[in-house]
């Protein structure tokens, strides 16, 4: 097993998968707290990289297309504090994160894990119920149902409808977009029969959001709904239900020479524990690992 810990969270990898746990340090975005740990399954990874800089650096995760309906209904649009793919190191521990990133590379090699994007979903979302208020409004989800109900800070036009309700079975999207600069967000469901092309602020469809600090949550609700909607890249003539529940096959058995990978891996490790890299502790748990995958 590989572990680093640092203020910033606590990322572990038993071969199998990888547990990322949100630290406590004040600069941890409010929707990585509020999201949790997350597991994340080997099979929906594409790779892991190490970024050093002088005082901190960064070790980034980069997943298989399709894999994380969070990852699909933001587009790549979370920043920093809230990314739960990323996790600030600092300098002092990057031997403990080159040995982490190297175990993680090591197992995506020997398993086979291809690169290639998913046709399902490879983790469930976030869990429901789901209650979330930004904006002009306050968005609830329960697995079925999405229940929008409008603030003061609402336009006339969209709050005279009052309260709306919106089933899963007539959704066909759902996008978030962050405010940027003096661009406002939302978060907008598409309806089925019912396209509009109306700003968020009048959209009674739409919550529109400022910029202020509760705007990531909405994020997770878009991920929520996200996960219980077709997969985009599915066959047609696949059930939804049946992609939803869907996993890669098992992969080939690894190579023979595999053994040999292995080998020179300890070695590797043996100097890094001599030039003082790596502790005995984390020397030995590591040769532990390896002997255990020989």
């Amino acid at each position: 097993m590989a572990e680093i810990i640092q203020k910033d969270g606590t990322w572990t990898f038993d071969g199998d998968a990888l547990r990322l746990t949100p630290g406590r340090d004040k600069n941890v975005g409010l929707l990585r707290r509020t999201l949790g740990e997350l597991v994340l399954p080997l099979t929906a990874l594409a790779g892991i990289s190490l970024e050093q800089g002088k005082r901190t650096g960064r070790l980034r995760l980069r997943l298989r297309d399709g894999a994380d309906p969070l990852l699909h209904a933001t587009g790549g649009r979370l920043t920093e504090p809230h990314d739960p793919y990323q996790l600030i190191v600092d300098s002092d521990r990057y031997g403990v994160a080159e040995y982490f990133t190297e175990e993680v590379r090591t197992a995506l090699l020997l398993d086979r894990i291809p690169a290639d994007p998913v046709t399902g979903y490879l983790l469930p979302g976030p869990s429901v119920p789901l209650s979330v208020s930004a904006g002009d409004g306050t968005v609830s989800f329960d697995g079925e149902r999405i229940r929008l109900e409008w603030n003061w800070k609402a336009e006339d036009a969209k709050a005279a409808g009052g309260t709306r309700t919106l089933a899963m079975a007539d959704l066909t999207g759902v996008e978030w977009q962050p405010a940027v600069g003096l661009e406002n967000g939302h978060l907008r469901f598409s309806v089925r029969h019912s396209p509009t092309k109306a700003p968020a602020k009048y959209d009674p469809n739409a919550v529109e959001l400022w910029g202020f600090k509760k705007d990531p949550l909405m994020a997770l609700v878009a991920a929520a709904v996200q996960a219980r909607l077709p997969h985009p890249a599915a066959p047609v003539d696949e059930p939804p239900r049946e992609l939803a529940a869907a996993r890669p096959q098992a992969a080939p058995a690894p190579a023979e020479d595999d053994h040999d990978a292995l080998l020179r891996r300890l070695r590797e490790l043996g100097e890094l524990h001599r030039s003082g890299v790596l502790t005995d502790e984390e020397f030995t748990l590591a040769k532990q690992a390896i002997l255990k995958r020989m």
